[in-house]
């Protein structure tokens, strides 16, 4: 769709709050943004004059448009936090690698609470504290919570199974819940303690401490009245540190923001009971030639609906366009008010001053290697242009690697570089299902057609309204059109001619009518972010349904794919391309030994100045391939070949194999233990022990 068709279409968009989605040719979302006025809103963008340079940019990659209309604009703000942080659009402002960022995880829901490193969030009952922005930060919290409170550090397993109390209990640094030294309830009342300290409720802290203290005196327990006496000298030591600015300020998180260049930083003042308890900052990416205000309020819409507490005010260093919409959105999350203010003068002021001055300094010591590294990764990506004679800029680049021992447990990885670095959550990995024997070859060509075959199936479900977003006339275009001219859609449709499985690419939203019958959604019908899942060193299996990844998931095709091999392994990958109908795309090979770079349409390979940044990127590429291919194979190898000899029993099944490990922990204590013994565990009888003792 060109630009003056868009032009015309958002001419057509309703008159009501939602939110609208730009996206590119191959249906990789550009940008999303919220309306009181869809058409008023999106018109805008078409107007010859008034736009920044980014805007521009943005509407000229843009080749269809998109929008879901909600009941009001609240619903709106909430639905584009979501999708922002669901598809990490380019020209959106978002936290960089904010999925990364820790919190401790306080798993409340366990009959013995433990305190845990997470890097997500999820719904599993547990409280969360953070994000914290520096791993450091939250293990010297870590170390700090655990000589004032000892809850306990081993795993569920360990604390079944454990014959006597470990040496933390005997230092203090725990209660003994493993041995009934601690009933649940005093447990439960410590953990509680804990979670006030981390939400920065220290007087809250103190003054149970002290009663309890008091307590204890009165009942002649002086040692135990002691340890109590101990650790309120500890925390008073903590809260000395921490800057009083005033107790009637409450609750408050102060925001400051600088900006230079392509960098921006975010820093907050985290105030609890008038004291700073805390700081951190953030970095921003793609916050260039915006507004002040418009920068704030994509903070706040992103870092607080994850973040773990939300206070009474929230001080700014400028107005917020969406303030309104945003107090009402927060205010809903936490069931009491919330405000943002932008103070002019007093304690407030000086606070949100000294945010800014800190976002300054902390912006200071990240743009300088941040602009350098964009500064080398442009510089490679135009050698590359220019060296290997490419149709455009290589934005993404795909490497490719193998990996087996004489042919078995064949594995293959895909990795992911955009603007020259790595996006690990775009990895991939396969298992090499149709190739018998040592042939790296024919592994190749296996990746390469599975990994671009899904693409050419996403790429035409998207086509068809199939990715789950709702369409403005696109559904109907397709279906006039016919498959048959849709080269995505033919591709898919030969596909499945040949057998193949259909893949259905639906995300979050169903969009199985035309927009135009679309009904505003209520706030119950606003698609919530998915469950943040562990990060798993960044790599999905290929061959995961579609459903539990977040689209677009292969239907984004690179600007320069890599092979890691010679001659051979790229013309397997090549004449893989050529059978999909996917010739045009740029594909080398980089060989290890010399770093030769070969062409299919050349005999001699390309050798890359020893020094060139080039030279460097696709090293790295090619070295990330391999470590991931390699580190796959390894984790299959290990599947396959580390077995017990129990699963070699007869009426040993994983369930019983796992009751007599947890209970004896290991083969050789199964072997040391009477038959007898064995038999009194859950799903064993005389038998099967005898058998066992037998067997081994």
């Amino acid at each position: 769709m060109t630009v003056a068709a868009l032009e015309e279409k958002a001419k057509n968009l309703p008159e009501l709050p939602g939110v609208y989605l730009f996206q590119d040719e191959t249906g990789a979302i550009l940008y999303v943004g919220k309306a009181v006025s869809l058409r008023n809103r999106v018109r805008s963008y078409f107007q010859e004059t008034g736009l920044a340079a980014r805007t521009r940019s943005m509407v000229s990659l843009a080749r269809d448009l998109d929008f879901i209309t909600t009941a009001s604009a609240v619903e709106a703000l909430i639905l584009e936090s979501n999708l922002i942080k669901k598809h990490r659009p380019r020209f959106n402002i978002r936290l960089r690698d904010d999925k990364h960022y820790p919190y401790l995880k306080v798993t409340i829901s366990d009959e013995w609470p433990r305190v845990l490193i997470s890097r997500s969030m999820r719904r599993d009952g547990a409280r969360y504290f953070g994000p914290y922005t520096r791993s450091g930060a939250v293990r010297e919290t870590l170390r700090l919570i655990r000589r004032l409170f000892p809850y306990r550090t081993c795993t569920d397993q360990t604390l079944r199974t454990i014959p006597r109390p470990c040496l933390n209990y005997h230092i203090k640094r725990c209660l003994g819940p493993c041995h009934g030294h601690v009933t649940p309830e005093e447990y439960r009342a410590m953990i509680e303690e804990l979670c006030l300290f981390l939400e920065g409720r220290r007087s809250q802290v103190v003054k149970k401490i002290k009663e309890k203290m008091e307590e204890a005196a009165e009942n002649l327990e002086f040692e135990r009245a002691a340890e109590y006496r101990d650790k309120l000298k500890a925390i008073e030591e903590v809260t000395e540190k921490q800057k009083i600015i005033s107790a009637a300020m409450g609750d408050q998180d102060v925001i400051g923001l600088a900006r230079g260049g392509m960098a921006a930083m975010i820093h907050i003042f985290y105030v609890r009971e008038g004291k700073v308890v805390g700081r951190d900052q953030f970095p921003l990416q793609g916050a260039v030639d915006l507004p002040e205000g418009e920068v704030l309020g994509a903070f706040l819409k992103q870092f607080y609906q994850e973040a773990s507490f939300i206070p009474t005010e929230i001080l700014l260093p400028a107005e917020v366009e969406e303030a309104e919409e945003i107090q009402t959105w927060l205010s809903g999350k936490v069931g009491r008010v919330v405000r943002l203010k932008v103070p002019r003068r007093g304690n407030r002021a000086e606070l949100v001053e000294m945010a800014v001055k800190n976002a300054q300094l902390a912006l200071e010591q990240e743009r300088s290697p941040l602009e350098r590294e964009q500064e080398l990764a442009e510089q490679a990506m135009s050698a590359l242009h220019e060296e290997l004679g490419l149709p455009s800029l290589p934005h993404r680049i795909e490497g490719y690697d193998i990996s087996n021992i004489q042919g078995q447990q064949a594995v293959g990885s895909m990795v992911v570089f955009v603007d020259g670095q790595s996006e690990k959550q775009a990895y991939r990995k396969f298992k090499i299902k149709n190739v018998q024997g040592a042939d790296d070859f024919a592994m190749m060509a296996e990746v390469i057609t599975r990994r671009f075959r899904r693409g050419l199936l996403e790429r035409a479900e998207g086509q068809r309204g199939g990715d789950g977003i709702a369409r403005s006339g696109s559904v109907e275009q397709g279906t006039e059109k016919g498959a048959g001219e849709n080269p995505f859609a033919k591709a898919a449709h030969e596909v499945t001619e040949r057998g193949e499985p259909s893949v259905s690419a639906k995300g979050a939203f169903e969009a199985d009518t035309p927009t135009s019958d679309l009904q505003p959604l209520s706030l119950s019908e606003v698609p919530r972010p998915e469950e943040p899942s562990v990060p798993m060193k960044g790599a999905f299996e290929a061959d995961t349904p579609t459903s539990n990844l977040q689209p677009p998931s292969f239907a984004r095709f690179p600007d320069l794919i890599v092979i890691d091999g010679g001659k051979g392994q790229l013309n397997a990958a090549r004449e893989a391309l050529q059978s999909l109908g996917l010739s045009d795309l740029p594909v080398i090979g980089l060989a290890k030994r010399e770093e030769e770079v070969f062409l299919p349409e050349r005999s001699d390979p390309i050798i890359l100045p020893r020094d060139s940044q080039a030279l460097f990127l696709l090293q790295r590429l090619r070295d990330e391939a391999h470590r991931f291919a390699v580190g796959y194979h390894r984790q299959v190898r290990s599947k396959e070949t580390i077995r017990s000899i129990l699963d070699e029993i007869p009426g040993i099944g994983p369930k019983r194999k796992r009751t007599l490990l947890q209970h004896f922990g290991s083969v050789a204590g199964i072997k040391a233990a009477a038959a007898e013994e064995i038999a009194t565990l859950p799903g064993m009888n005389r038998a099967l022990a005898e058998k066992v003792k037998g067997y081994l």
